[in-house]
């Protein structure tokens, strides 16, 4: 497989992902402004959403959509148990997760990227997600992850979001169970190992 991705976007949580499945995949550096992968070619023709993450099989097939993603890499190492079993009441609580961070929080911190953006938009997204952000702290109370002692996908997902936020200068300090929670997950080799291969953090 191949993860078509990009320094610190969306896609490092199926890279989180691949890691702690222990599946093999290759990674594909996407310079998203140019729309061009690293040997020069045109990254349109591999994913015309001109987005990250896409994921390429080995069946030639290509699959975008980060929440899809990550689902079809847990159920290809059911045993790591990234993801509850298809149609139990908690994989609907996964996709509900899944859902809910990419509609809330990806959808609201991705904006205040551009360039283009006036500060007074910024701020208007920053107090939204800030909102969002709120509700997660309150859900993670007595929590190890978001669906409990158990890490799944849609933790490399949070994860990543929380990233952002930290990078946005977002204050969430008084958010104990989230910010325990993100040090959690930092602390996992694999989300380590992902972020190194990335070039986030310096290797150990």
């Amino acid at each position: 497989m191949k993860l078509y991705y990009s320094p610190g976007a969306c896609s490092l949580s199926p890279h989180i992902a691949l890691l702690e499945a222990g599946l093999p995949y290759d990674l594909v550096k996407v310079d998203l402004r140019a729309k061009k992968l690293e040997n020069g070619d045109d990254f349109l023709k591999v994913n015309p959403k001109g987005q990250v993450p896409a994921l390429a099989l080995d069946s030639g097939e290509l699959v975008t959509e980060g929440p899809v993603i990550v689902q079809m890499i847990a159920d290809k190492a059911a045993a790591k148990n990234l993801a509850p079993a298809r149609d139990s009441a908690e994989r609907y609580k996964l996709q509900e997760w899944l859902t809910y961070i990419n509609g809330e929080l990806h959808k609201n911190i991705g904006p205040m990227f551009s360039p283009v953006l006036s500060d007074e938009a910024k701020t208007f997204f920053k107090d939204r997600a800030t909102g969002k952000f709120k509700y997660v702290d309150s859900q993670l109370a007595g929590k190890d992850y978001l669906m409990g002692k158990q890490f799944t996908v849609a933790d490399g997902y949070l994860f990543t979001m929380l990233n952002w936020a930290d990078r946005m200068k977002f204050d969430l300090a008084g958010l104990s169970n989230l910010k325990a929670y993100q040090a959690r997950v930092a602390a996992r080799p694999m989300v380590q190992e992902a972020m190194t291969r990335e070039g986030l953090m310096k290797a150990a």
